[in-house]
């Protein structure tokens, strides 16, 4: 059994400014499953850098309300909405609200620093 509570994993400052802590990734234990899970913060009038990942990432969002923008297109976004993003679109959230935006991010296959390219805003 494999079992991973939020606050026993590392915060730190993703590449495109989001607050993460990676709950589990393929690469990183015994696991018999490709993707990595992780959960993200952008605080209040925050924005994560945009960028693009070779790899397929789905978004959850837990709390909060903000504007995911997916290469040309943007659209409002909050609570229990569930956003894929295919592989080598442009993406960036920004959060709308007055409180934290919380969200889920799957990556499939597992997050790699090399998959992952950050564009300066």
């Amino acid at each position: 059994m494999i079992i991973r509570k939020l606050n026993d994993c590392r915060q730190f400052i993703s590449g495109d400014k989001a607050v993460l802590r990676e709950l589990l990734h393929a690469d990183k234990g015994s696991f018999k499953f490709r993707y990595s899970l992780a959960h993200a913060r952008v605080n209040p009038g925050g924005v994560t850098l945009p960028h693009k990942l070779k790899t397929t990432e789905v978004y959850y969002i837990l709390e909060g309300r903000g504007v995911m923008h997916i290469g040309a297109e943007s659209r409002k976004v909050g609570a229990h909405y569930a956003i894929y993003v295919p592989p080598k679109k442009l993406q960036y959230i920004e959060n709308k609200g007055n409180t934290d935006l919380v969200f889920l991010c799957i990556v499939d296959p597992a997050w790699n620093a090399e998959d992952e390219k950050i564009l300066k805003k």
